[in-house]
């Protein structure tokens, strides 16, 4: 079993990033009362940093396999190189290949653009009194926060489509609207392996020869019917699928269910999608600190804390990618 699946863990792009951005996390502190005990002193030292970034990755399944980009710019762009096809030919001691048989490497950009998200939580001075005499409240907020924004953070990489309807949603497209050049139709029938041997057989050649690294990432329901599927095998394959929590595979790809992924498209049918790639072919970058800032409502009586951050989410080589349509979730 694949323990960088059983038991994700962050990858070097993200411990990278994290030790850049870690020392630079800042407060800003405008409020009195107590808030102090809130924001230590108006500033995040570099070890409580690295904590509520590692929390807002922990809580995802998707986000610690992808890989982390730190921005220089809002807007930024990554070059691309690779040779698509053969480079060799026949040679001829001392002579020189003609200009027709040299070979020269294709170069294109991917373009991440970081969009800004905010969240913002209010707080009576009740509540925060009361929590600051348990003396719990700064470890409580941080990691409520840093969860509820990792989770956040992975419905926009993966359900964003600048279509939508929902606000939070349109700002920028997520790897489902991204993957456009394969496409497999499952026709609206259940997980099979039907459907994951049609994708397999729909990534490009060149694609599949690190076939090690691939990932089917689809819905949980998606993958329960998989692995039910797989279970009403007569052998010990089809008991174990059962009796054991182990990484559902197909061809030796894991398959790996996220919650956030949807299961309400199709219209009158409950369906979803499920993508064939290399998790690391997924670059999400930040731009900027992400900041816990603090006010204070005198009025109201209530002390405010707003989350921002700035990121963006583009597939590297988006050919890459093989994504299953119509699969079928519910009756």
């Amino acid at each position: 079993m694949d323990p960088e699946i059983t038991t994700p863990t962050l990858n070097p792009h993200f411990d990278t990033w994290l030790q850049k951005i870690g020392a630079n996390l800042t407060t800003v502190q405008k409020a009195d009362l107590s808030l102090g005990d809130l924001t230590t002193a108006g500033v995040l030292k570099p070890a409580q940093a690295q904590t509520f970034l590692r929390i807002l990755i922990d809580q995802s399944k998707f986000l610690p396999l992808t890989s982390f980009i730190p921005m220089a710019s809002p807007s930024q762009e990554i070059d691309k190189i690779r040779f698509a096809s053969r480079i060799l030919r026949p040679g001829e001691e001392a002579k020189a290949l003609p200009l027709g048989d040299r070979a020269k490497p294709e170069t294109t950009k991917v373009t991440i653009d970081a969009k800004l998200y905010k969240g913002e939580v209010r707080l009576s001075n009740e509540v925060l009194e009361d929590s600051i005499e348990r003396g719990q409240l700064r470890q409580t907020i941080m990691q409520l926060i840093a969860e509820r924004c990792g989770l956040d953070t992975e419905e926009a990489v993966i359900k964003g489509d600048t279509a939508s309807a929902d606000a939070f949603l349109a700002v920028q497209d997520g790897v489902l609207k991204q993957a456009t050049t394969n496409v497999v139709d499952a026709l609206t029938v259940f997980a099979n392996k039907g459907i994951w041997r049609d994708m397999l057989k729909t990534m490009p050649t060149e694609f599949l020869r690190n076939k090690a690294m691939l990932r089917i990432i689809t819905s949980n329901d998606a993958e329960i019917d998989y692995r039910d599927s797989v279970a009403e095998r007569a052998t010990s394959l089809g008991d174990t699928s059962l009796t054991t929590d182990g990484m559902a595979q197909y061809n030796s790809i894991p398959i790996l269910g996220v919650p956030l992924f949807p299961e309400n498209l199709g219209g009158g049918t409950n369906t979803t999608n499920a993508l064939l790639l290399d998790p690391k072919n997924v670059f999400i970058g930040f731009w900027r600190d992400i900041r816990l800032e603090t006010d204070k409502d005198v009025s109201a009586g209530t002390v405010i804390i707003v989350a921002t951050l700035r990121f963006g989410v583009k597939f590297a080589h988006e050919p890459a990618v093989v994504k299953a349509i119509n699969i079928k979730v519910k009756n």
